[in-house]
């Protein structure tokens, strides 16, 4: 007679062994493509994500063999519990990500400008949202017994919050994360999202989701006041003067992963006790991680690749898997949703932005910057459905709202933006702005010393230029990579840009995404009152060094001749 086996990690049957690593397999791999395909026609890699698993799920297979579906992907037991064990921790992860996009250093040196886009651009969205499902509950199909106040203030906060991560790749893609367009649209998404991640941290206290713990509504919401200010505070302190230690101590990039992720678990593990959400903890623990200044791009850039090519593949097929999109697709409440959304947004982002001291044409460029939605919307919509709050065709509605927002704002901001090339680099540059060696070997000295170059050519102290271009280095790094570094500042007494150049043969540290030094050093200097100029001056720039026979013979260049033979080898934009 053979004895029960012990209670261990593999209790499952063989078969359940192999369907859960199929399962793995084949959505990993089909969102991975699908994802690519995407990105490959300039759509959200989301989008591709969720298809494959709208492929494999209800939607598509379920409906052509329902019996094939249903043994791949069963809907209890051993496996679907797997399954959403790793939802959950990609969840986690995905808003660890988002939370290190928040730099809240950054929104406090936008000043008024970001504050105001942000503010505006919550209050705004949310009044349209909270009202249009207080007064058409109906059509947002309320469940009975959902409270109508924390069913309208979900609405609200969900029509509110931006995408940070989409955001970013939006700008990245367009050659404008660097530019101070792009600082302030991302400032102001950082206290955007924050805001609105608090407000929906009480929606859940007004649920009730601590009551399983033993604690009133009144007591999750104090309890989850008190988290946030810890976190965003005392452990945001205390990471940034462990951090270097770390990088000190541990094998690079092993030790830092593991410490944030371990961190980023423990967070997750005591916001879900207090009954808010695991999530909400991951997205503090990344903003108490991402704010240190000494977390270099190339150890965020590894986090967040991590994240993003193994854990979110995997988190938005499943999302695919678990609804039915055409039978629970309503096309009046999906097309109501995403009109509510876009005119919330962009109008209230538009008119924070003016208000900040933006002319109309980028002020509207921001509004729809701020609009792009994608992971942090499907992540809260997925979470409200699972507490009972919305129903399935609430929740296809702001997946859709979410996917159209991410694919209506590059265009957007790329025709409001990139209106005409009028200006060149090539128009700016002058042989006594070009110095062919750099004595410096660190970023602070390099553009000191270029500083003093420009002061010749604007009539200016070199002290001033130098603390304008520093205070927006610390800002956000200028390193496009490659090679390639833009510091640049907006000047009140300057009436027409002026660009120096300098060449590093032994190469700067500019804390570039890719880890490598920088051997060319532009410093911008354009009027304060004139973004367009700054915008187009660095999407030039960027369009030159893209081309690698341009950037390798820039690189070479002994002088000011052959550097501007150089860059005129490089092809127009298409």
């Amino acid at each position: 007679m053979t004895a029960d086996p012990p209670p261990g990690f593999f209790m499952f049957d063989a078969h359940e062994v192999a369907t859960l690593l199929f399962d793995v397999g084949i959505l990993l791999g089909l969102a991975r493509l699908l994802g690519e395909i995407a990105r490959r026609y300039r759509q959200p890699m989301v989008a591709g994500e969720i298809l494959a698993g709208i492929l494999l799920g209800p939607t598509v297979l379920g409906s052509l063999f329902p019996a094939v579906e249903h043994a791949l992907f069963p809907l209890s037991g051993d496996v679907l519990i797997a399954m959403e064990g790793l939802t959950i921790i990609a969840s986690a992860l995905l808003l660890l990500v988002a939370g290190t996009e928040i730099s809240l250093s950054s929104v406090w040196r936008q000043g008024k400008a970001a504050v105001f886009t942000s503010v505006f651009g919550i209050i705004v969205p949310l009044a349209f949202g909270f009202g249009a499902a207080w007064f058409l509950p109906g059509l947002f199909g309320r469940e009975p017994g959902v409270d109508a106040f924390t069913f309208a203030l979900f609405l609200g906060t969900a029509l509110s919050i931006s995408a940070l991560p989409v955001i970013t790749k939006t700008l990245m893609d367009m050659n404008l994360l660097k530019s101070d367009f792009g600082v302030l649209i991302m400032a102001s998404a950082a206290l955007n999202d924050l805001i609105g991640w608090l407000i929906f941290s009480l929606v859940l206290g007004m649920m009730g989701a601590g009551e399983e713990f033993g604690r009133s509504v009144e007591e999750t919401i104090l309890y989850t006041v008190l988290f946030a200010a810890f976190m965003l505070t005392v452990v945001r302190w205390s990471f940034n003067r462990i951090l270097p230690w770390l990088e000190r101590k541990t094998v690079w990039p092993g030790g830092i992963l593991a410490s944030v992720f371990s961190f980023t678990m423990l967070g997750a593990a005591a916001s879900d006790w207090l009954g808010t959400h695991a999530v909400f903890g991951a997205f503090l623990v990344g903003i108490a991680v991402g704010d240190s200044r000494h977390l270099t791009e190339r150890t965020k850039d590894t986090v967040t690749q991590f994240a993003a090519n193994i854990f979110a593949p995997l988190f938005f097929a499943f999302i695919g898997l678990r609804t039915n999109f055409a039978a629970n697709f309503d096309l009046t409440l999906a097309s109501v949703v995403f009109l509510i959304a876009c005119a919330g947004k962009i109008i209230g982002c538009s008119l924070g932005a003016k208000l900040g001291g933006m002319r109309g044409r980028e002020a509207l460029a921001v509004g729809f910057g701020m609009n792009s939605r994608g992971t942090m919307e499907i992540i809260l919509g997925l979470l409200a459905l699972e507490y009972g709050l919305i129903g399935e065709e609430l929740f296809v509605a702001l997946v859709i709202m979410a996917l159209g927002t991410a694919m209506l704002s590059g265009p957007v901001i790329e025709y409001l933006v990139h209106e005409k090339q009028s200006l060149r680099l090539s128009h700016l540059l002058k042989p006594s702005g070009f110095k062919p060696a750099l004595r410096s070997t660190v970023r602070r000295e390099a553009i000191m010393e270029l500083s003093t170059l420009a002061a010749t050519q604007a009539g200016l102290d070199a002290t001033l230029i130098f603390r304008a271009a520093w205070d927006r280095e610390e800002l956000m790094g200028t390193a496009l990579g490659g090679g390639i570094a833009v510091p640049h500042a907006r000047l009140l007494d300057i009436k027409r840009p002026v660009v120096v150049i300098g060449h590093s043969s032994q190469g700067i540290d500019f804390n570039a995404l890719d880890g490598a030094p920088v051997h060319i050093v532009f410093l911008l200097l354009t009027p304060a009152g004139d973004q367009r100029t700054q915008l187009q001056i660095l999407s030039d720039i960027a369009r030159i060094f893209s081309d690698p026979t341009a950037r390798s013979a820039a690189m070479h260049a002994p002088d000011y001749t052959a550097f501007l033979n150089a860059i005129a080898t490089a092809p127009e934009r298409k």
